[in-house]
């Protein structure tokens, strides 16, 4: 018993340490996470990791989040700590969701894509659309992902086409010349 608190303990000094030191660089974003805020993230972090029967060791995956998503026009001090534990619990589910198949950085890489650009900051489509259409295509054998790192997939499995301004003009020209 006493082994499993020193590791529990060590665990969760090098989580929160690393967790520290993202501050100094999400600053110019203006965004900071407060001790309270640490340790609300910690304990969301220990639930989702029981719930998906996960085990983590180290720094875990947090720090690669915040890196990877501050720079994200859909955050704000406001709504910071909250976005970070959906994306912490979201990560996790694809994980398992994925079978382990795509490595931590293809699976940050994908997720901040699509929260930038499809899912305009809206958590719900990402976990619910994105990575669900995307998560089917690995579970059957798709590895495209691996030469692009994540990058630039969703477009294939997407189902909604989308307006952009090409489209726009084309239709536009279309229109014109009838």
């Amino acid at each position: 018993m006493g082994e499993q608190n020193w590791l529990e303990l060590m665990n969760r000094q090098v989580w929160l340490e690393q967790v520290r030191k993202t501050n100094q660089y999400t600053e110019k974003f203006g965004l900071t996470l407060s001790e309270q805020d640490m340790e609300l993230l910690l304990a969301g972090k220990n639930d989702i990791l029981k719930m998906e029967r996960r085990v983590e060791l180290g720094q875990g995956i947090l720090p690669q989040i915040i890196y990877t998503f501050c720079d994200s026009s859909f955050l704000s001090q406001d709504n910071y700590v909250e976005v970070l534990g959906r994306l912490q619990e979201i990560f996790y589910m694809y994980k398992n969701e994925m079978q382990d198949e795509i490595t931590d950085e293809e699976l940050l890489n994908f997720m901040q894509e699509q929260f930038e650009t499809v899912c305009c900051g809206d958590l719900d489509y990402l976990e619910g659309t994105c990575l669900d259409i995307f998560a089917q295509a690995v579970r059957a054998g798709y590895k495209g992902y691996q030469k692009t790192k994540g990058q630039g997939e969703f477009e294939q499995f997407d189902l909604v086409k989308r307006w952009d301004k090409e489209l726009y003009l084309e239709t536009l020209r279309e229109l014109c010349w009838r």
